[in-house]
Order: structure tokens, then C-alpha cells, then sequence
């Protein structure tokens, strides 16, 4: 029996209030499994609303979000919270990492709420702080004195991949990067593609990957313009 695609939508709707304009109307999007898919489109389109449509994080106005093959409106609050913390990391555009925790707790934080991911890392002989040091590392964040300082002593661009290292911990089925590269220079752009490339394939992880670098997109399977499969506001009478 074939697999289900990592993420269906069907004719999904989205607004944020009965009485406003409709943000987001996809008739259809399918992503197969482990597929790297490079997001685009202009500010204020709904790239970030899609995502947290995809994440759980908000429900649509109408139609469905299947994930891993669950329809995510059918489930409560906290079991949306549960599936997204076992099976999607996300990588948020304002980084949301917790300001008192040190470097490696932030990493390791997910782990902390999910068992599944930790399960995979404690399979592979590490231990929780051996992996997230693996993946700082391979991010150019792997020193001692960076380690252990608070998150809140880190440039904008370290945070970032702070964040980075949090979602790829446990090795998810998804991958959610809104903007992860805004504040990267070119090398530690490419250093950040190739992580993000060999633990999506070694974990046989879906990216969905937002950006307005249109510089990166080539190093992508496949490409939407948000713009184009977005029908809201362009519906006949």
C-alpha cells in the first residue's frame, strides 16, 4: 500500500474573522515524502499563515489539512500540540527560543516534550546533549563559550541557527523553515544548506523551506509560488 503524502491539501480556506477577506484559498497541494520544496512570495501573501496552517498551529476556515495522512481538524488542541512536537520542526521567522535557557538546553528542548524524538536520538547511541552538539557543530556554534551562555547573549544570526539545530533534533518527518536564512552571511548561508540538506536525507525528512532569497531556489526539487496556487480574491462571482 503506498505511503500517504507527507502534507494534502483540499480545497483548504482561511480568514481571520467571518467578516474580513479571505487570506488563503489552495483548491489542491499534494507533498510527497521527503520531498525539499522552496516556498516563495511577496510579503503579506500568507506564506507564514500557510505554515502555521500546516503546523496545527491555526485550523482552516473550510476544507482539509492532512499531515502524515491525520486530518489535523479532527483533533483537539493539545493533541495538535502533541503530533507537531513528535513529527514537525519549525524553524520560526522571530526564532521563539527561550530567553533563560543556555545554548544546549534550547537544542535539546524538544526532546524534553516529545518521546518519539527523543527515542530516535537515544537509538542512534548518543545522548541528548551529543546530538545537539553534533548539529551546533556542523553550524559553526560548537564552542565551549558558546554552549552554555544564555541565548539572549547570541547575535541575531546565531539565534537563528540555534533555532535550526532545535527543529532538526530527533530527526522529524517535517521540516518548517520560515525564513531561515535572513540573517546569514553567504558561507554560513551554504554551511546551513548543506546541514539542512544530509539530515532531511539521512532522516528521510520532508523540508518545507519559505524564502525570499530567490538565489537559494535552484538548490531546490521543487518550487511553489505562493501567488499562483493561492486563489483567494480572484474567485468569479
Amino acid at each position: 500500500m503506498p505511503q500517504s503524502p507527507a502534507i494534502q491539501i483540499s480545497e483548504l480556506r482561511f480568514r481571520w474573522r467571518s467578516n474580513l477577506p479571505e487570506v488563503l484559498y489552495i483548491p489542491e497541494l499534494a507533498v510527497a515524502r521527503g520531498e525539499r520544496i522552496f516556498i516563495r512570495g511577496p510579503s503579506g501573501s500568507g506564506k507564514s499563515t500557510l505554515l502555521s496552517l500546516l503546523a496545527g498551529v491555526s485550523l482552516p476556515s473550510a476544507g482539509e489539512v492532512r499531515v502524515l495522512g491525520k486530518p489535523l481538524s479532527t483533533f483537539s488542541g493539545p493533541q495538535r500540540d502533541h503530533f507537531r512536537s513528535d513529527h514537525i520542526g519549525f524553524v520560526f521567522q522571530l526564532f521563539n527560543l527561550i530567553p533563560y535557557l543556555s545554548v544546549l538546553e534550547n537544542v535539546t528542548l524538544p526532546c524534553r516534550f516529545s518521546r518519539a524524538r527523543r527515542d530516535k536520538v537515544l537509538k542512534t547511541g548518543a545522548t541528548l546533549e551529543d546530538e545537539a552538539l553534533r548539529l551546533l557543530e556542523h553550524l559553526d556554534m560548537g564552542d565551549e563559550a558558546l554552549i552554555h551562555r544564555p541565548v539572549t547573549e547570541l547575535s541575531v544570526g546565531q539565534q537563528q541557527r540555534v533555532a535550526t539545530a532545535r527543529a532538526l533534533i530527533g530527526a522529524p518527518e517535517i521540516i518548517i523553515a520560515d525564513e531561515p536564512t535572513s540573517a546569514l552571511d553567504s558561507d554560513m548561508r551554504q554551511a546551513f544548506l548543506r546541514l539542512l540538506f544530509q539530515e532531511c536525507e539521512a532522516a528521510h525528512s520532508t523540508l518545507l523551506f519559505v524564502s525570499h532569497d530567490r538565489q537559494l531556489e535552484p538548490l531546490f526539487e521543487q518550487h511553489i509560488a505562493l501567488d499562483e496556487i493561492n486563489s483567494a480574491g480572484r474567485e468569479g462571482p
